[in-house]
């Protein structure tokens, strides 16, 4: 008895399940599994599972109101979303709707670590809620719009991509991202026009289609208008 009440004290401690989002019905997992290193006692002490499940669900929310997706139909059918610290290389990676963390990143972040880690959390969770074309838009620009709802999250680390900088539209990441914007801004509410025509297939000509001109000219427009700067 003794030790099965252990086994699930330590389940309970690193495990969170059946976190409900409102009526949304969106599950939220939560395990540290890697909760003896450096990293993972850093995400125990100073962010918790109810705290990640908590940021889980506020992302959710944003990321539904930012590309205007107001009722279920208008999203991907995902009733569960699960976040994983683990004892891995890099940052993050997201994959079937499992996001997974690496403790090695965790214990590195300096500065104010609930920033950092809510930056890397949104992105990851946009993956799980936005269209990819049927798997034929590009990963630069899949990426690029995961990094701009971290940028209109106000979750912008160091390092990124200043206005205007960059090689190509699609390069991804901050370089799409701070692209996208020039375009959201052109027309208010794009990102998330771009995302829903994205939900059954992908095509250059959507640009076209949403701004009067091709993705190329755009970003030529968008390179003008930051070199004079």
């Amino acid at each position: 008895m003794a030790a099965r009440f252990l086994s699930f004290f330590i389940l309970a401690s690193f495990l969170a399940l059946a976190s409900l989002h409102g009526a949304h019905a969106v599950e939220y997992v939560v395990e540290n599994r890697a909760p003896n290193t450096p990293g993972g006692i850093r995400f125990t002490n100073e962010l918790g599972l109810d705290y990640t499940q908590q940021t889980m669900g506020t992302a959710t929310d944003f990321i539904w109101n930012l590309f205007a997706q107001t009722t279920p139909a208008d999203r991907r059918d995902v009733p569960r979303v699960s976040l994983f610290v683990e004892d891995i290389d890099g940052i993050a990676f997201s994959s079937n709707d499992e996001i997974h963390v690496a403790a090695k990143y965790i214990e590195g972040i300096q500065g104010d670590i609930k920033t950092d880690f809510n930056g890397v959390l949104y992105h990851e969770m946009t993956h799980s809620w936005q269209w990819n074309g049927q798997g034929q838009a590009p990963v630069g620009l899949i990426e690029g719009i995961a990094d701009f709802v971290r940028l209109k999250a106000d979750y912008v680390p160091n390092g990124w991509a200043k206005p205007g900088e960059g090689q190509r539209w699609d390069e991804g990441y901050s370089v799409t991202a701070r692209f996208l914007d020039y375009c959201n801004d052109l027309q208010q509410g794009f990102v998330a026009a771009l995302n829903k025509k994205m939900r059954d297939g992908y095509s250059d000509n959507f640009f076209q289609e949403l701004l009067g001109k091709t993705v190329d000219q755009l970003w030529t427009d968008y390179k003008a208008k930051y070199a004079k700067q």
